[in-house]
């Protein structure tokens, strides 16, 4: 063999060697990569365990409501989205510490646009509802700057002289008012200007929470005290003789509703304190918190008179809507723009718009378009449906187990359909056909139902009261929508409990037997 045959196969020898370092070293790599692929998962793992409890139980309760409503059934995709939207809703509104608003806008679009209704989410910004909100800062803004607000709290505070008492105080005047101003979202207008500076003055972050949650709650619960403390009572009273011919009086619906009203209004008065406040600051002094203003009986000066008639005013288009047919959102944007007239008002227009909390407004919006969906789409319908026949009352004979499962649906319905007016619209025809069917009391079935109804504490969207102290930017002024399902966790069994009592001992013995 030549020499140069030799050297050949000696430097192919050479590359052999060399090449299988390479091999072993790209098998090595290899099983390095399949070795990999579990420590992805364990490091995924890992992450999913370092997320906060809440988060992960909002996640985990989201997929579980995709899932829910993918099961297979005859239901419309447009149902189950706006079902989906609004369940992740109300759970990120209560597990996590996103911003109400930026939910409440998401699930809105998430109802709304896949479906085609683009413009049903656009045009709630154009909600009375807005402009009421819009309109009840401006006013409260006004009425902050002027000192009136301030000359109202040191009259309520005033009088009490402990947090405890503060609170009895606040709920015995808010509970009259449901006679005086007809619209829940009004009476809330009215309020909110002086719970900011009861909160401004008492400077107690724990104290002006509970305040937050008692006021627009008590506001609520003792709509049932009068005929026109809610547009649904009307409905109800308005389908209740389309049907039937019967109707309910003013001075009848005092009768059954006041005694149930007053009585709820201490239940929430109690519950709030017992959830929200600890013992020592229920008995802490008031003189601790606040100095009184030596000027509460002074005479009122010119912004505050112009305020005070400019309310007034306000006050009374309220109550003569039905003579003139102006809305309350309508009034309360006039008496906004008069309150910042030049030359007249107590504020220039800049102040009073820097005085609106447009977060809220933003939240507002989205959570309308979120529950027009839901009414559009159909779900509420479903919801009720589906109630009635697993509930099976029409197969119920025992009054008690009718008055129970009434105030159970009806209770239950500001979940699933979050008008108030709405829900009336909804349920009593299907009430009234139960009394029809079962041979009751139609008169009993509508106002026991309207009872039920009025109740609306779970969700901030479930009423407009809610909405308008709703602490839709987290700055702490206002009621969060964690504590306020805390609170109703508590009140609404109560609630249910309360008309079963109240139907045994005070209903059924003064004409509502059903």
């Amino acid at each position: 063999m030549s020499a140069r045959a030799t050297a050949d196969q000696e430097q192919a020898h050479d590359r052999d060697q060399e090449r299988e370092p390479r091999q072993e070293l790209g098998a090595e790599q290899s099983t390095q990569h399949r070795k990999r692929s579990p420590i992805s998962f364990r490091a995924l793992l890992a992450a999913w365990t370092r997320l906060p409890i809440r988060t992960r139980w909002a996640m985990a309760l989201i997929a579980v409501t995709g899932a829910v409503v993918c099961l297979p059934g005859e239901l419309p995709a447009e149902v189950r989205l706006a079902l989906f939207a609004f369940g992740s809703a109300t759970v990120l509104w209560t597990l996590t510490d996103l911003e109400p608003g930026y939910v409440a806008l998401g699930a809105g679009l998430l109802a709304c646009i896949p479906t085609g209704r683009q413009e049903q989410f656009f045009s709630a910004l154009g909600n009375d509802v807005v402009w009421l909100i819009i309109g009840a800062f401006i006013i409260g803004g006004a009425t902050a700057g002027s000192g009136l607000a301030a000359r109202l709290t040191s009259a309520i505070v005033g009088r009490a002289r402990t947090v405890r008492g503060l609170m009895w105080m606040v709920t015995a005047a808010v509970v009259p008012l449901s006679f005086l101003v007809p619209s829940t979202s009004g009476r809330a207008a009215v309020l909110l200007p002086v719970y900011r500076s009861l909160t401004e003055r008492l400077g107690d972050a724990r104290i002006a929470k509970a305040l937050a949650l008692l006021m627009p709650t008590v506001v609520l619960v003792s709509t049932t005290a009068t005929l026109v403390g809610a547009t649904s009572h009307l409905v109800a009273v308005d389908l209740l003789q389309q049907t039937t011919g019967d109707t309910i009086s003013y001075l009848q619906w005092a009768l059954w509703g006041a005694p149930f009203g007053i009585t709820a209004s201490v239940v929430v008065c109690v519950a709030v304190q017992a959830l929200f406040l600890r013992r020592d600051e229920r008995r802490r002094p008031i003189a601790q918190q606040v100095s009184l203003q030596p000027s509460g009986r002074s005479p009122l000066t010119r912004a505050e008179r112009i305020v005070a008639a400019v309310v007034g005013l306000a006050l009374v288009g309220w109550l003569t809507e039905p003579l003139h047919g102006l809305g309350i959102a309508a009034v309360t944007i006039i008496a906004a723009i008069v309150l910042c007239a030049p030359g007249i008002g107590v504020m220039k227009w800049k102040e009073g718009v820097t005085a609106v909390s447009w977060p809220l407004v933003l939240f507002v919006a989205g959570a309308l378009a979120l529950g027009g969906a839901l009414v559009e789409t159909g779900a509420g319908d479903w919801i009720i449906s589906s109630l009635f026949a697993v509930s099976d009352i029409e197969g119920l004979t025992s009054a008690f187990a009718l008055v129970v499962v009434i105030a159970a649906l009806s209770v239950t319905a500001h979940l699933y359909v979050t008008s108030h007016t709405v829900r009336a619209i909804a349920l009593i025809p299907p009430f009234l056909a139960l009394a029809a069917t079962a041979d009751l009391s139609p008169v009993a079935v509508v106002f026991i139902v309207s009872i039920g109804l009025d109740y609306c504490l779970t969700l901030p969207v479930s009423s407009k009261a809610l909405l308008v102290f709703t602490d839709a930017d987290g700055d702490g002024q206002g009621l969060d929508p964690r504590d306020l399902l805390r609170l109703s966790l508590v009140v609404l069994p109560a609630y249910v409990a309360l008309m079963v009592v109240t139907y045994e001992l005070w209903w059924k013995h003064t004409g509502l037997a059903l």
